[in-house]
């Protein structure tokens, strides 16, 4: 099998980018983009609740009065 060279690995590029196009392309690594960004924005929304909720004074407990 061999090494994975410098030369391999921009035949195997070129390849793609004849098979898919440089439109396709563009708008797959957008679309990626977009999902790790949306990704982490809910990985520290999630980290900011867990803060917040660990924060809180818990309430006094209400009782019934007769």
């Amino acid at each position: 099998m061999g090494e994975i060279s410098i030369t391999k690995l921009l035949m195997v590029g070129v390849l793609i980018v004849l098979l898919f196009g440089t439109k396709k392309l563009r708008s797959l690594g957008g679309d990626l983009g977009a999902a790790i960004k949306g990704f982490k924005k809910a990985m520290n929304d999630d980290d900011a609740a867990k803060t917040a909720s660990n924060n809180d004074v818990p309430a006094e407990r209400i009782t019934h009065k007769e």
